[in-house]
């Protein structure tokens, strides 16, 4: 690794992105090959969330990986996430709040739940989802990572002990992330990108991993259009490179309608 790639973080970060290696108190096996199943760092402030997210920025910016698409490809994509998410969210208005409904019904619990993801360059908002799980499902975390069944920095459970009787049917029919429109109406995310990626997930980053977050993420790209949650995590990373560097309407168009098939298939769904 260069000099640069061998600068420590601050003390509240873990160094694997900069320095390559996994810290003493995270599991080296499951990391490399397995699966984390004991996360260095579950909680970040703001504080942390902005030195992590100019790490992140400062990394990016030696990448040799090029987005494609100029201008006009960027208008006409952003164009196309606002009529899209509008429409669907007024097609769906009915759907969703009988779904708010059902998840209340259940614990009395906020429907919706919202989590710090992070996106281009680094950059952090909240994200919506319809909540599939216990009310303190966060809470919790800690208790169930050993149960990873993901090989690589992202958290997969067949059995989440977790998750609600409505969650689980939610989450295989991917109505869980309807909420998300909502975000890509704000502009937080578009409709096609790379999964946007959790905090303690991208901490653990190498410089590579992290090409993830050279463009906006999205509700759904390669990965999730080939086996979701059945994909190993190194095949979803160069998925979403591939995409960076070759998107274009075209392959966006061709993405949309996979989403589309992908999502009634319930193929990988988890």
């Amino acid at each position: 690794m260069s000099s640069n790639d061998m600068a420590l973080y601050d003390e509240a970060f873990i160094p694997r992105m900069q320095v390559g290696y996994a810290p003493e108190c995270a599991d080296v096996q499951s990391i490399t090959g397995d699966g984390v199943k004991d996360y260095p760092v579950l909680d970040f402030d703001d504080a942390a969330l902005e030195k992590l997210s100019g790490n992140i920025k400062e990394t990016l910016s030696s990448s040799v990986v090029r987005p494609g698409g100029g201008r006009i490809y960027r208008a006409a994509k952003r164009t196309l996430d606002i009529v899209c998410s509008m429409g669907a969210i007024a097609v769906l208005a009915l759907p969703m709040g009988i779904v708010s409904l059902l998840i209340y019904s259940e614990d009395k619990g906020s429907p919706i739940f919202s989590q710090t993801r992070l996106t281009k360059d680094g950059k952090t908002f909240r994200m919506y989802k319809f909540r599939s799980m216990c009310t303190d499902a966060e809470e919790k975390f800690a208790e169930v990572q050993k149960g990873n069944q993901c090989d690589g920095l992202a958290f997969k459970m067949d059995n989440d002990p977790r998750i609600t009787r409505i969650g689980r049917f939610i989450r295989k029919t991917s109505i869980d992330e309807l909420p998300q429109l909502f975000n890509v109406l704000k502009g937080d995310m578009s409709i096609i990108g790379p999964r946007p990626p959790l905090p303690r997930e991208v901490n653990l980053y190498t410089p590579h991993q992290m090409q993830r977050l050279l463009v906006k993420s999205g509700l759904s790209c390669y990965c999730q259009c080939n086996g979701r949650s059945d994909m190993p995590f190194d095949e979803w990373v160069e998925s979403d490179i591939k995409y960076i560097e070759e998107r274009s309407m075209k392959s966006d168009m061709k993405l949309m309608m996979k989403t589309v098939k992908v999502v009634f298939d319930k193929k990988g769904a988890r």
